[in-house]
């Protein structure tokens, strides 16, 4: 077991990664052009992952965009779409619409609201036929940031 939060004491551990993996991490750190090493991007990768299942917890109030890219040629896909988002407009905060080509549309929701309701709806349109490609990112708003 590690340190309390905000301990200066460190642990070490060591893992067993593929040796292409490691080479493209080291190169993703290099990258970035700043003085990271590769237990600090570690460390942050860590923290990511914590935010990601606060922000998980049902009743937790978060903040977040999805961003998705979909072929609005697809069936009623627009329909669809846009019935989904009725249902949640408590949670979508605004919402950014582009036309990439002429089969192709990039759409950018700001959400906010209870983890459950924020990620229910991100499954909902991510799950629908003709959504190529989706992300939802999301943080914890805790009770000390006011919307």
């Amino acid at each position: 077991m590690g340190a309390p939060e905000g301990s200066c004491e460190l642990a070490r551990f060591s893992i067993a990664v593929p040796a292409d993996l490691l080479r493209e991490f080291d190169a993703s750190i290099g990258r970035r052009g700043d003085a990271r090493n590769r237990s600090e991007a570690i460390r942050d990768l860590m923290r990511a992952s914590l935010v990601h299942e606060t922000a998980r917890t049902p009743d937790e109030q978060v903040i977040g965009s999805l961003t998705m890219i979909y072929d609005h040629h697809t069936g009623d896909l627009t329909r669809r779409l846009d019935e989904v988002q009725h249902d949640y407009t408590d949670e979508i905060v605004s919402t950014m619409h582009v036309h990439l080509d002429h089969h192709n549309c990039l759409e950018i929701l700001a959400l906010k609201g209870r983890g459950e309701r924020v990620y229910e709806l991100a499954d909902k349109l991510l799950g629908l036929r003709g959504v190529h490609h989706g992300e939802l990112t999301c943080a914890a708003t805790g009770s000390s940031l006011e919307i």
